[in-house]
């Protein structure tokens, strides 16, 4: 089956649903997520699961909608060995992991307000009438020069774009560990040297992308050497009625 195939197939499944979805069934699959530090690299996510994977990223939510990322699975084991140069929180994870995604941002001037992607965007893909589409441009002008002074530096644009990333990112690890999927998130990397990596043999365009993590799914190899811990409830959350 094609990839497109199995993108439609995973729409089809979700469309068909009829059964409540299981609040525990959800809480138990947080529990079951961990960062795994070695895969089973005997075992390989099926293509229909991993396109499952893939859909979750693609359809999570993002500032403004404008989809600041891309998402690139390297396969081939000669380039994961170039990654694992230069990661130094991935050296189990990238030989043995099943899949890996490395997590492109666009660079700062492409989420500007009025720039030529963000207004192509607006229009093209969002499908905004041109009046809709000024308007927008207004009110994200707004929050990008004052409500947020993301135009202050280069520095602030570029981390707002990189925070939309790490949306899909905690939506493809839960998405994975619902269907009985490890992964772990990788930000223990060279950053200049890893994206030279990127450059030199996936064809990234430095002036136009930025890498923000690296994403390894597979089935762990044992399990986790401690219990998951988390603050109490009451620590984190605090109500005004």
């Amino acid at each position: 089956m094609s990839r497109n195939g199995l993108i439609t197939s995973v729409k089809s499944a979700i469309a068909c649903k009829t059964m409540p979805i299981n609040k525990q069934e959800i809480l138990d699959a947080f529990w079951f997520r961990h960062a795994c530090k070695e895969f089973d690299a005997t075992r390989k996510i099926s293509d229909e699961d991993f396109a499952f994977i893939l859909e979750t990223a693609r359809l999570s939510p993002c500032s403004f909608g404008l989809e600041p990322w891309k998402f690139l699975v390297v396969q081939n084991s000669g380039l994961r060995e170039k990654l694992k140069q230069h990661t130094w929180g991935g050296q189990k994870q990238l030989p043995t992991a099943s899949h890996v995604i490395v997590t492109l941002q666009r660079k700062s001037h492409f989420m500007r307000y009025d720039s030529v992607y963000v207004q192509n965007f607006m229009r093209e893909v969002q499908k905004f009438p041109e009046e809709a589409a000024v308007a927008r441009t207004a009110i994200l002008e707004k929050f990008q020069r004052r409500d947020f002074a993301l135009l202050e530096s280069e520095r602030a644009i570029s981390d707002w774009a990189a925070k939309q990333t790490y949306l899909p990112l905690a939506n493809m690890m839960t998405a994975a560990a619902m269907i009985g999927i490890d992964s772990c998130p990788i930000e223990g990397f060279e950053r200049k040297e890893l994206e030279q990596v990127a450059a030199e043999n996936m064809a990234v365009d430095l002036d136009q992308w930025g890498i923000t993590y690296l994403l390894a799914f597979g089935y762990r190899k044992g399990e986790p050497a401690r219990p998951k811990t988390r603050q109490d409830m009451d620590a984190v959350v605090e109500w005004f009625l």
